[in-house]
């Protein structure tokens, strides 16, 4: 009696853990759905607006920033309080950005709706991370994790082809409207699927919060972006403006000098003494550097290079995500079988193949040999996904996870971020300097072919169980 007793008792949480991961995989939507649909819209955006290219990358900087600073944000919140609360404002936040992005008469609204989705999502990722591993043991959290983590590649595989039709008939603002539909749902899936939890929450929490920590991280973070494109914001030329990078500096000083005061600080600073915890970070960060240089150009080059519309765009950009999609699981259940190692390296010198074979492409190169090429990519990218995402979660202690696993996805829209203004930057400078269209492209592409090689090096140090 009592052994079928548990067993039932093991079939109920079972069924739990299934809808939760489930409803969990709606709000794992709307971030890749929101960052395909508007790449097609990028070319679109450009033209209508006048837009040089360090302009233009900024149209997805304006979501990426306020994104990549308040990950850790939520993440540390989490730790005190509701996750589930959390994200639920999440997602409303979001929802309200896409539909100011939907309704915006002229750029700048378009910059603020962008900003303010960016605001919404960010805690989507850290708080789903820390909620899966809350819910299944380390020897099948990869695979929970490759689970979950399949339907962003899988959306984006979807995503491109529908904005194409959409941008085609409506101009940018269709590539818009679904993320807008899909954020209701995803408010609705939240609600019903996940049960609100009666935790204990720390007294005071809000009160011995951290908020001169996270303000000083968000200004660093804001600094580093705007030296990166400071021909924008300051007016001097780009990657030149000392002034923003001493101030980052100066910042980072004064981060440190205040983590090491407080009793509770915002980033814990002891672990970047966990050698796993750093290499994973580091192997994200170069990872997302170069698809956010990568994701950025493409759209661009297809419609420079190779004259697309939108519709051929959008079916072109389905490739990397769908390539990446079909990896995505495969390579959280090899990262259970063999470590994270093998599919982190592997995946990273694959980046670095595939941005020196962009390097020369020509404008008579084929489109079928650039569509292989994008699948190569999606295949690198989507086997080490849920392997650094596995090695993170399994480097720290539970109670630590939440705060972790929202730095550990700064650092990797950090890398995102940075890559995508570097290469409009970069882009922009070679056309300045009266480069050929095929070699500004080219030039670029291989300039940041350099990032996979350093990655590499650094995956290779990546030894779990230390």
């Amino acid at each position: 009696m009592g052994s079928e007793l548990a067993v039932e008792e093991g079939s109920v949480v079972e069924k739990n853990t299934r809808r939760i991961l489930f409803s969990l995989m709606f709000p794992a939507t709307l971030m890749p759905m929101v960052s395909t649909m508007s790449r097609v819209a990028l070319p679109v955006i450009r033209g209508e607006f006048a837009l040089s290219a360090d302009m233009t990358s900024w149209v997805a900087v304006a979501f990426s920033l306020p994104f990549m600073i308040l990950m850790p944000v939520y993440g540390r919140l989490s730790d005190g309080i509701d996750k589930r609360g959390l994200m639920l404002a999440g997602i409303g936040i979001f929802g309200g950005g896409t539909a100011l992005t939907v309704w915006a008469p002229d750029l700048v609204w378009l910059m603020l709706g962008r900003a303010i989705q960016g605001f919404g999502i960010a805690g989507v990722m850290p708080l789903s991370m820390a909620m899966i591993s809350e819910l299944f043991r380390p020897e099948v959290r990869g695979k929970a994790l490759g689970t979950w983590s399949s339907i962003g590649p899988s959306v984006g595989f979807i995503g491109p082809l529908g904005a194409g039709f959409l941008v085609a008939a409506w101009g940018w603002v269709g590539a818009f409207w679904p993320p807008l539909i899909v954020s209701v749902v995803a408010f609705l899936a939240v609600y019903w699927g996940i049960p609100k939890r009666k935790e204990k929450k720390p007294v005071g929490f809000w009160r011995s919060f951290d908020w001169v920590g996270t303000v000083l991280l968000a200004l660093i973070l804001t600094g580093l972006i705007f030296f990166l494109s400071s021909r924008l914001i300051t007016g001097v030329a780009s990657l030149q403006d000392w002034r923003l990078l001493i101030g980052v500096v100066f910042l980072f000083g004064v981060f440190v000098w205040w983590e090491k005061r407080v009793t509770q600080p915002f980033v814990s600073l002891g672990v970047f003494r966990n050698q796993v915890f750093c290499t994973a970070t580091l192997c994200a960060s170069i990872r997302m550097i170069v698809m956010g240089g990568l994701t950025f150009l493409i759209p661009l080059y297809l419609v420079d290079i190779h004259g697309l519309d939108s519709k051929i765009l959008g079916m072109m950009l389905m490739i990397n995500s769908g390539a990446m999609a079909l990896m995505v699981r495969f390579g959280g259940g090899l990262a259970d079988r063999w470590t994270s190692r093998p599919p982190a390296v592997i995946g990273l010198a694959v980046q670095g193949v595939v941005m020196v074979l962009f390097s020369q492409y020509t404008s008579g190169t084929s489109l079928l040999i650039v569509g292989l090429t994008l699948a190569l990519h999606g295949l690198g990218v989507g086997l080490m996904l849920a392997a650094l995402h596995r090695a993170i979660i399994g480097s720290v202690s539970e109670p630590e996870v939440g705060g972790a696993t929202g730095l550990y996805s700064m650092f990797r829209f950090v890398g995102a971020t940075g890559g995508t203004a570097l290469s409009g930057v970069i882009l922009q400078q070679n056309l300045d300097a009266n480069m050929s269209m095929v070699s500004a492209y080219q030039d670029v592409f291989l300039l940041f072919a350099i990032f996979p090689v350093l990655g590499v090096l650094v995956g290779l140090r990546l030894r779990e169980g230390q």
